[in-house]
């Protein structure tokens, strides 16, 4: 018998590492004794329970509403950034404006949460806004700290993009938000769904940040959770927890597969286009006739 390689040895352990903390918060979701640490049977009581837990249930809905928007919001700063940086190679400040970009990736939350909240204090005094912090500034925080992801990830995929496809689309008469649009886009399509799922994942799971800028009626998920898990970890947080798992592998899921069909999709297009192209080449005579007197 063939034994396991080391690399696929740290592999499965590595798997299991991660994997298997959330595969036990699953199981222990459906636990129905009150105590986490004790087995007591299978139950989804903790399922039904959290139809009337308002409290928490409001934390999710407020958690997932910042998320999406940040997802938006990010998504397109970091397309922005990114353009920005990959394709105006040479511009006064742009080492400057790459470093303001990727700062948020290498800077401490604790910093970057303490700067915003003297920010919006500072704004609060001098322009009246905002009158209190709550969702929106929750909202603008994630939104700084995710677009950096966003914008790193832009710019891998458009580094690799070959701009002789744009080149020639623009030869042949169309404009540059038409070539942006129907050209640029789909090809960079699954880095923007990488970054808008990394963005929507990072802000779903923010506690600092949103610490420092929240304000009253403006709990996320992750404080609520961290103010429960101080008086121990309740069953009714397995079970979001659980939930909030299942949304994300579908959603992950998904997003795969429908990237998968159209990277498929274009495939064959492009070799049924180089196919058609290599008949309309045979068609045509190797040798001109000669010209007649």
């Amino acid at each position: 018998m063939r034994r396991p390689s080391f690399s696929t040895l740290i592999l499965v352990l590595g798997l299991v590492f991660i994997y298997l903390p959330m595969v036990l918060l699953v199981i222990y979701s459906f636990n129905a004794s009150r105590l986490v640490t004790v087995w007591g049977g299978w139950s989804v009581k903790w399922y039904v329970g959290l139809l009337d837990n308002s409290q928490l249930m409001g934390a999710v809905a407020r958690s997932l509403e910042i998320a999406f928007y940040t997802a938006i919001a990010a998504t397109a700063l970091g397309t922005m950034a990114a353009f920005v940086l990959t394709r105006i190679p040479r511009f006064r400040g742009r080492t400057f404006f790459g470093g303001l970009v990727t700062a948020p990736l290498v800077m401490p939350e604790v910093i970057t949460g303490l700067s915003l909240l003297l920010l919006f204090v500072a704004m609060a005094q001098l322009i009246g806004w905002p009158a209190q912090r709550g969702l929106t500034t929750i909202w603008i925080a994630h939104t700084t700290f995710c677009a950096s992801y966003v914008a790193v990830v832009v710019s891998a995929r458009l580094r690799e993009l070959d701009l002789s496809i744009e080149e020639a689309a623009m030869d042949l008469g169309a404009r540059p938000w038409k070539v942006f649009v129907l050209i640029t886009i789909p090809m960079i399509a699954p880095s923007l769904m990488a970054g808008a799922m990394m963005s929507f994942a990072l802000s779903l799971d923010d506690l600092v940040l949103a610490s420092f800028v929240s304000g009253p009626g403006a709990t996320t998920l992750p404080m609520e959770i961290f103010s429960a898990v101080r008086l121990g970890v309740k069953p009714e947080i397995n079970a979001v927890a659980s939930l909030i798992l299942l949304a994300v592998s579908l959603f992950t899921f998904l997003a795969w597969y429908f990237t998968r069909r159209a990277d498929k999709r274009r495939s064959r297009a492009m070799q049924q286009a180089l196919e058609e192209a290599g008949e309309a080449g045979l068609d045509k005579p190797l040798v001109a006739p000669p010209a007649h007197s």
